[in-house]
């Protein structure tokens, strides 16, 4: 059952010294990006100008949390014209979500660093969410109306990590890092209550690079444990496809790369109302991935700046189906909550 995707030593930095870019997916995470040494080009092999290279680099991160109450979701993104985030609260006895959103002209009030070993990435104003990374180790600390947190994701082993680059357009590229179904501590008050973190899992995702102009894709994500199994999953499809893909699966923090999948779904049935959900069909070719997945809530967004569009929509559900590990193992999911996202992006 393994899979044909072969992973190289990560580098100490993705572009190296001589502007050398590295392919492929890696045995650990990347500690830096080496923006400085990218010789960027446009679609008639000439140098990028200084605005293009600063302004066509894009990176976001995203950290999602399980507890035994609540599905929290974190995000930060610089799209260098804007910086924007989100917070929010889903309660799952309740199917109710809570939510703090930020938008920021180009520049002001949010910061990123290119490194996902070691960097920090935050947004304030009223409210605030900050995102630092040390040696590989999560610190996420927000306040909004509704949620107080400090809270860690340290990975006991981060060469579980998943971690890839791959090439993107003409003369670019995209370089994720994702771990699933990691353990989580600290504090995290929501609504007044301090929340018990104790069985909590999370996972993380740093993506970077000079993305397609106009882009889109599909992703799902969750963290459970099935008995005395902790089991991660990331399965994508609509930008790292290029020579390799970012499907992933965890099973105890063993990382297993998954062949590419289908994501099958009406698009105009599920933009509307859960209320009346349109199931999801996630699949793989070769068997290993057969999962129908029903959303129960959603955070939406859409904006249409002109220049700059984005029609977001992730949604918060139940999976239930089948993953087959490397050993041949199969894993079947009865109702387990995550994560899928339908997303379009012209930045």
């Amino acid at each position: 059952m393994q899979n044909s995707q072969q992973l190289i030593s990560a580098p100490g930095s993705l572009i190296a010294a001589n502007g050398e870019l590295s392919l492929g997916h890696f045995n650990g995470p990347v500690s830096q990006l080496g923006l400085a040494h990218f010789a960027y080009t446009n679609t008639m092999d000439k140098p990028a100008s200084a605005w293009a290279r600063h302004f066509h680099y894009k990176q976001f991160q995203f950290v999602s949390i399980k507890s035994d109450d609540y599905i929290l979701g974190f995000a930060l993104a610089d799209i260098r014209y804007l910086g924007s985030g989100f917070c929010y609260a889903y309660h799952i006895a309740s199917q109710t979500l809570q939510e703090c959103t930020w938008l920021k002209p180009c520049g002001v009030g949010y910061g990123t660093q290119p490194s996902p070993v070691n960097s920090l990435a935050f947004i304030k104003g009223k409210h605030s969410l900050q995102l630092h990374i040390s040696e590989g180790q999560w610190q996420l600390t927000a306040n909004t109306p509704f949620l107080e947190a400090d809270l860690q994701l340290a990975p006991a082993n981060q060469q579980q990590c998943m971690a890839m680059c791959s090439p993107t357009g003409y003369s670019g590229w995209t370089y994720t890092q994702k771990h699933n179904a990691l353990p989580v501590a600290g504090h995290l008050q929501i609504n007044a209550k301090v929340q018990d973190l104790n069985s909590a899992l999370g996972g993380y995702d740093f993506s970077a690079g000079y993305m397609r102009r106009e882009t889109c894709w599909r992703w799902a994500s969750f963290s459970t444990r099935l008995n005395q199994t902790t089991i991660g999953l990331n399965l994508a499809a609509g930008v790292n496809e290029t020579g390799c893909n970012e499907n992933a699966l965890w099973v105890n923090d063993h990382k297993q790369l998954l062949g590419p999948v289908h994501f099958v779904f009406k698009r105009s049935l599920a933009n509307e109302s859960c209320s009346q959900p349109q199931i999801w069909h996630i699949y793989s070719e070769d068997g290993r991935v057969n999962l129908q997945f029903t959303p129960l809530n959603s955070r939406q967004e859409r904006l249409n700046l002109l220049l700059l569009k984005s029609n977001f929509r992730q949604y918060i559900g139940h999976f239930s189906g089948s993953l087959i590990d490397e050993l041949g193992q199969t894993h079947q999911l009865d109702q387990v909550l995550g994560l899928t996202e339908d997303h379009f992006a012209r930045w």
